[in-house]
């Protein structure tokens, strides 16, 4: 698997891979991923397995923090490690851009999301109530490694 830096031009493959991963309510387009691509400080990261994109990690830094926007992996591709590669590439991404720790949030139903991410050093930071448009919970997660 390659981890290759996505562009604008790759917003259709992102808007499909997202589509794979999130419910209607909770679904970035093509146009708005095109948009968040060149914002300063975000960085996406697009899996890809030979010519089949798989999945990608976007992240946003500032100063010395660094968010996770969204992971998603496609279907065809889950539980073969891509979403635990694309979390260190990010990881890796941060601190090259001088973030010494990593939030994201996470509802509090997806437990495979919660066990990942556990996997990767985050630990719970907080708690938004009503953070989906759903009404359900996000967990605050975060990952230190400065300091």
């Amino acid at each position: 698997m390659d981890i290759i830096e996505a562009s604008q031009a790759h917003g259709a493959v992102l808007a499909v891979l997202h589509a794979q991963s999130f419910s209607v309510d909770d679904l970035w387009d093509e146009a708005a991923l095109k948009q968040l691509l060149p914002m300063p400080g975000v960085v996406t990261g697009l899996a890809m397995l030979g010519d089949q994109p798989a999945g990608f990690l976007m992240i946003r830094c500032v100063a010395d923090e660094a968010e996770v926007l969204t992971l998603c992996v496609a279907q065809a591709f889950r539980q073969q490690g891509i979403a635990r590669q694309l979390l260190a590439w990010g990881v890796m991404e941060a601190q090259d851009r001088g973030a010494d720790h990593m939030f994201l949030e996470v509802s509090v139903h997806n437990a495979a999301a919660q066990a990942l991410y556990a996997c990767a050093g985050f630990v719970q930071a907080g708690k938004r109530r009503a953070y989906y448009p759903d009404g359900s919970d996000a967990l605050v997660l975060m990952r230190s490694w400065g300091m």
